[in-house]
């Protein structure tokens, strides 16, 4: 393996400064060449991956198995410090939390952990901002900033798993259970880190989370390119597809991206997932009042999908500040739902959560980069 100096970086075209390398950007066999550039016994590699993603642990000296007088400079150099809590914000009597994080750079992104009877679920960020254009979403509104590293995308699933085990939500310790790739950012546009960083969730201990992958899902908006590489790495994750509308003339409007992938293209795209990894496929769907939510359009999703192994998660929109977008209303919605199940297609309408606390991706960032401002 070919190292870069000791001063280890991750360089990226769409960043705009250099991100300090991680344990986390590394597969298991590359951390311990790490460590030994950096001047470590290869094992010390193994013995940080296992504080770090087996014990969760992200203070040093508690590190009793590495000399003491070693501990600070190996966390530094091979678990850098990549994010910092500006401030969490509460609603659900407590079991909704978003986290808003600033990077090394200033860049602000955020995740959201939810706690239901259960699982614990962790929605996280893959870019700062996204470059997808979406009109009705506050993230795509902001445009893109950059892409994360592997190690900052993990670094929200491990501060995420933290939480979890030191009981910060209601209702004492428990495991975080399920990641989705589904907040701030286009994840297959950032393909290598995401795919990393899925690794370091599913590779068991030391080497990872040992979340199985059934609880994993990374969406899109339709990047045909990024569901094919996905379809051949042998990782079942869930895909969900972010189709929002069974039409191209209107996708095209609502996901840009259509204008290079069409709905037949990012279908067939997910049917070819499917029956490489035997993965049902989640069509995301959020409902916007007198947009998309009118009952032909649930006429046609129905006939599209009516044969195929997937299943709609309706999304009431959250609607931004200022925005001419609102949600649907609940007698168009019930129809919308009922209109598919004639079909025999699979859907739900998923819990609206977060709405208190600036809910929607991106509007707490934008808020505090409003409030700095």
């Amino acid at each position: 393996m070919s190292l870069p100096e000791i001063k280890l970086v991750f360089d990226d075209p769409v960043q705009r400064k250099k991100v300090p390398k991680h344990l986390a950007d590394y597969s298991p066999e590359e951390r311990r060449d790490v460590a030994k550039a950096l001047g470590f016994p290869a094992f010390r590699a193994t013995q940080v991956s296992t504080h770090y993603f087996a014990h969760l642990s992200d203070d040093p000296q508690t590190w009793s198995d590495i000399p003491a007088q070693m501990r600070q400079s190996i966390a530094d150099q091979l678990t850098p410090k990549l994010i910092e809590l500006v401030r969490s914000v509460s609603c659900d009597a407590g079991t909704t939390r978003k986290d808003l994080w600033k990077l090394h750079d200033g860049v602000l992104v955020e995740s959201v952990l939810m706690r239901y009877t259960d699982r614990v679920t962790v929605c996280i960020s893959s870019q700062a901002g996204c470059g997808m254009n979406c009109p009705f979403c506050a993230t795509g509104q902001a445009g893109l900033t950059r892409n994360l590293s592997a190690g900052e995308i993990t670094e929200q699933i491990v501060a995420a798993a933290r939480a979890c085990a030191n009981g910060e939500l209601p209702g004492g310790p428990i495991r975080l259970s399920n990641i989705v790739f589904m907040g701030m950012g286009e994840p297959l546009a950032n393909y290598n880190a995401v795919m990393r960083s899925v690794r370091n969730i599913t590779d068991p201990n030391p080497d990872g989370l040992g979340i199985s992958a059934r609880s994993v899902t990374v969406s899109t908006v339709g990047l045909v390119n990024g569901i094919e590489k996905l379809t051949e790495e042998g990782i079942a994750v869930t895909l969900a597809v972010s189709l929002h509308t069974p039409d191209d003339e209107l996708r095209d409007t609502l996901v840009p991206i259509n204008s290079r992938w069409n709905i037949k293209e990012v279908l067939a795209a997910a049917d070819g997932y499917e029956k490489r990894t035997g993965r049902r496929y989640s069509i995301e769907y959020a409902l916007i009042r007198d947009i998309n939510d009118q009952s032909w359009r649930s006429d046609l999703l129905g006939r599209l999908l009516k044969n195929r192994n997937a299943h709609v998660n309706l999304i009431p929109l959250n609607p931004t500040p200022g925005s001419k977008w609102t949600a649907s209303r609940r007698e168009d919605e019930a129809e919308f739902v009922r209109i598919l199940e004639s079909y025999g297609v699979p859907v739900t309408v998923r819990d609206t959560r977060g709405r208190e606390i600036d809910g929607a991706c991106g509007q707490l960032a934008a808020a505090e980069k409003t409030r700095i401002d």
